[in-house]
């Protein structure tokens, strides 16, 4: 059972993310998902955690559940009511009788003792917001709170008879308290933590935050408006949009099911501002584009934009404007035809401001003031002056225009006594001072040695000049021609370069002999793990034979003992009278000599591909089988002798 309760809680939550974000459910998952729905609510032995979860799910997909069926579980369900010990009894039992009502309208679900109810979950509620689980248990949790405010808000929807006031106003007050806690991001946002640690772990932002808007929003829908400020209500709504996509299904379902939640609810719906570009170019003429909607992106109501500051980065200083943005219907969104004055290429945070055209909407939406939004504006940067000159103490040697960004091909020389010198100038569209993130110069020797130098400034000024004299030790006194490269880039600059300029040959003194030897270069992995050169292979060359017809001589004389051998037998008059005659002597004979043609074969081989040890491990079985075999035959023989003397 406890599987089952497992597998629908999930699929709750897969589910409810698929309603809320409009995903039809597929018909297998809904056959498959019923029965264990049915399955659930039709069994005894299910306790009100598993009856709540099967509720849920049926409560989506509309499975075939009797009107009998659910009497028995609202009895169920109220007599866990009585017998709850812990605020999850509670949440389980209130929860599943508000599905019922929701599910069928003849079954009575009413609670008659509902304001006793309350209490006994009241007792559990602590001075500074926050909920126990149990009476046992002296932790508190901000998740628990949530639950607790939507197990409350449930109470009082089944409550027979109307629910005392002052309990909750009590209530209201406990919702105040626990978001004196809140915390806050530097961005806006506000989120709940908890401290808590129980069975089921801890409770991170995400869930406890989480709990705490369902159970906000449940409890609203059942009393008056909450006296909740509006920018911790949108603070919310920012934390759950600026998390992007949660790492599991269940941060999904907190994430999705939380912004549903937010997106209707009676103590502030929060309208989010957002652009739909962040980057403006002056280059194409861009346009400032704001939308604003609700967290799931509804439409908003009829409301205008106004742009009231301009920040530039760095700077306190702010454009006071107050303009107000051009609203197009088609698009939905609220256009600035042209960026303030003043505006260049650079990094901004531009401040705006929602106001709402019906007053009776300020009840209902939160617009949350002043909202910022950092904006990068680029465009092209002009450079100009650019020249690179050869010095000779203070006197121009020789100089030479640069074409920044283009083409250069520089072929400068220079001693040890002379210096370089690179200038050029940096000015914005609008002719003010640009100054990028990165301005350096780079010379690179032959050898692979880089030495790189930060370009300096004085407002639309650059220049650097090097002076060799007092960088020989920094050159390791290398000689030779090296590499010019001039890389300027920023991020709001368009036309960022990494440009070659050309080459300079240096003249430098020869190095001391204590002096700073240059770093190993890295190798190229490139070279390292690329294509190695063909090996060319040389097979020794095979030694001369002798001719064919001294081999076959010497085969005839190795061939002449065994023919030797075969004439002594006929010789000696060899025969086989002595052979056995009767079936088993005859056969152990024939396995005797069987086993020597064994041997002999196994020499042969031996000789042709068979290593020493092999060949005596096959032998070594042989000669034990030769051994018992062989004692046979030689007994009978043995036998058979002394049968012919006594006769």
């Amino acid at each position: 059972m406890l599987t089952a309760m497992i597998v629908l809680e999930e699929a709750y939550e897969g589910l409810r993310t698929f309603e809320v974000l409009g995903i039809e459910k597929k018909p297998d998952v809904k056959d498959h998902t019923c029965k264990s729905v049915v399955d659930t609510l039709s069994s005894v032995s299910s306790n009100s955690r598993d009856l709540y979860h099967a509720l849920r799910v049926n409560g989506i997909l509309k499975c075939r559940i009797s009107k009998e069926d659910l009497t028995g579980i609202v009895l169920r369900f109220k007599g866990a009511v009585k017998d709850a010990a812990s605020l999850l009894d509670y949440y389980h039992s209130i929860g599943g009788l508000l599905l019922v009502k929701d599910q069928s309208s003849e079954v009575d679900v009413h609670l008659e003792n509902a304001d006793g109810i309350l209490r006994s979950i009241k007792a559990l509620s602590q001075s500074d917001g926050r909920w126990r689980y149990s009476s046992n248990n002296p932790e508190s949790s901000t998740y628990a709170a949530g639950l607790a405010f939507e197990t409350i808000s449930g109470v009082i929807s089944l409550a027979a008879s109307a629910v005392d006031e002052n309990l909750i106003g009590t209530l209201k007050k406990d919702i105040v308290k626990l978001f004196d806690s809140i915390e806050k991001y530097d961005d806006g946002s506000y989120y709940f933590d908890d401290k808590h640690i129980d069975a089921s772990g801890h409770q991170g932002p995400l869930s406890a935050t989480s709990a705490v808007v369902r159970g906000l929003t449940a409890f609203a829908s059942t009393s008056e408006s909450l006296n909740i400020p509006e920018d911790k209500i949108l603070g919310l709504a920012r934390f759950f949009l600026g998390i992007g996509v949660p790492g599991n299904s269940k941060d999904l379902f907190y994430q999705i099911d939380t912004l549903s939640h937010l997106e209707n609810n009676r103590v502030s719906v929060p309208l989010i501002l957002s652009l739909p570009a962040t980057v403006l170019s002056l280059t194409t003429k861009d346009k400032l584009k704001v939308k604003v909607s609700t967290v799931l992106g509804s439409t908003a109501p009829p409301l205008s934009v106004k742009l009231m500051q301009v920040f530039s980065s760095g700077s306190r200083d702010a454009s006071v404007l107050k303009q107000e943005l051009h609203f197009d219907p088609k698009e939905a969104v609220h256009t600035l035809d042209a960026l303030p004055e003043g505006v260049d290429i650079g990094e901004y945070v531009f401040a705006f401001e929602i106001v709402l055209s019906d007053p009776e909407h300020k009840r209902k939406f939160a617009t949350g003031g002043r909202t910022k939004v950092p904006v990068h504006v680029t465009g092209v940067v002009k450079v100009e002056n650019a020249k690179v000159a050869v010095l000779e103490g203070d006197i121009v040697e020789s100089e030479k225009k640069l074409d920044l960004p283009g083409k250069n091909d520089l072929a400068l020389s220079a001693n040890h006594l002379q210096k370089l010198h690179v200038s050029f100038l940096l000015t914005t569209p609008f002719g003010k001072p640009f100054k990028p993130h990165q301005a350096l110069l780079k010379l690179r020797h032959e050898s692979g040695v880089e030495h790189i130098f930060v370009v300096g400034n004085s407002g639309t000024h650059f220049e650097i000049t090097l002076d060799f004299l007092s960088l020989v030790e920094k050159f390791y006194y290398l000689s030779g021609q090296y590499d010019i490269e001039l890389t300027v880039g920023d991020a709001v600059m368009e036309n960022s370069f990494l440009q070659p300029l050309g080459s300079i040959e240096l003249d430098l003194p020869k190095a001391p002999e204590k002096s700073t030897q240059p770093p190993p270069q890295a190798v190229n992995p490139y070279l390292r793990y690329g294509p190695k050169p063909e090996i060319a292979h040389i097979f020794r060359v095979p030694e001369k034979l002798p001719p064919q017809e001294v081999s076959f001589a010497f085969l005839g004389l190795v061939l002449v003992p065994f023919l030797a051998f075969l004439v002594g037998l006929l010789r000696l008059g060899v025969n086989l009278k002595n052979f056995p005659t009767s079936a088993i002597p005859a056969t152990f004979a024939i396995l005797f000599h069987g086993g020597i043609a064994a041997v002999l074969i196994l020499y042969v081989f031996f000789w042709l591909k068979l290593d020493l040890f092999t060949t005596l491990k096959t032998l070594g079985v042989i000669g034990i089988f030769l051994m018992f075999v062989g004692h046979r035959t030689l007994s009978h023989l043995a036998s058979a002798s002394a049968k012919l003397k006594s006769a």
